[in-house]
């Protein structure tokens, strides 16, 4: 039977002080790939494997705002984790880590990142999820990708960057650690065509989706699935036809699970998606997830 996240230390955590995971400081957790073979093997389908636990938007603690090297590092120290993040464009054509196309919920500033420099955003200063004003600023993709080269893996959600941007970026296998979130085939084709050591996240929801990927004569070993917000019995046969290829199952719960009211709720949310049993689950709160040792 595949191994998941057991229930019971999910709840324990929870009748534990709040500051009970932040009260020290281990050792970081890394996730080190260092060639295109590991990474395609971090994410092989293995039903012996653990539940993968990824961070939406790098992860996020009270004081440690979304999309932050900082935030990336707290988790890092909590539990091993690849970090899905948010690359965007200023008026100057740097790449900056941003989800939103306003500054105004998650900076100091307002306005469009589009209408800054990146000059204008170094003065800004990054909120967390609570609305607090932290000492952090908004960091390039460039530090990211400099941060984590030897430390986690990324996952690149494409928010506007022109393609050719990240095959300027990738080619050359300057960073083993990369996973592309595409948007359609026609995106997962063209950077299949030109960089030869990413992978990529694609939405494989149904049997039509799944035709499709089959379609493009992409190899499944450079596959990582995004089947949703949950596992539907309904789509059973793609799961299993996925995995038979080795691929990887991958749900994200930040707009459902990590949407309930308290941690205590969200636990119990989590623990009905691993009852389904995922491979790769991505949400706001990876702390909240701790694996038995």
């Amino acid at each position: 039977m595949k191994k998941t996240t057991p229930v019971s230390s999910l709840l324990i955590l929870f009748l534990l002080p709040a500051v009970f995971a932040q009260a020290q400081q281990p050792a970081m957790h890394q996730v080190v790939v260092n060639n295109f073979n590991e990474l395609k093997a971090y994410f092989k389908y293995d039903d012996s494997k653990p539940v993968i636990i990824s961070g939406h938007r790098g992860g996020m603690l009270p004081h440690y705002p979304e999309n932050s090297i900082e935030a990336m590092e707290k988790t890092l120290s909590i539990l091993p984790s690849f970090f899905e993040i948010d690359p965007v464009l200023t008026k100057d054509s740097v790449i900056v880590l941003m989800h939103d196309a306003t500054l105004d919920r998650t900076t100091t500033l307002k306005g469009k990142v589009s209408d800054h420099t990146y000059k204008e955003l170094k003065k800004a200063r990054l909120k967390d999820r609570q609305g607090n004003i932290t000492g952090y600023k908004i960091p390039t993709l460039q530090e990211a990708l400099d941060w984590g080269k030897d430390k986690t893996i990324f996952n690149l959600d494409n928010k506007g960057i022109p393609w050719s941007k990240y095959v300027d970026l990738f080619k050359g296998n300057k960073y083993p650690n990369i996973v592309l979130s595409v948007r359609s085939m026609k995106e997962a084709l063209y950077y299949y065509e030109r960089l030869d050591s990413v992978l990529f996240c694609v939405a494989i929801k149904n049997q039509s989706d799944l035709d499709d990927y089959i379609a493009t004569g992409i190899p499944f070993d450079r596959l990582v699935a995004y089947v949703g917000y949950t596992m539907s019995p309904e789509y059973d046969n793609v799961y299993r036809f996925l995995r038979s290829k080795g691929v990887m199952i991958f749900i994200s719960i930040h707009p459902t699970q990590d949407r309930r009211k308290t941690d205590l709720e969200r636990v119990k949310g989590y623990c009905e998606e691993l009852i389904k049993r995922p491979d790769i689950i991505e949400t706001d709160y990876p702390a909240l997830f701790v694996n038995e040792k």
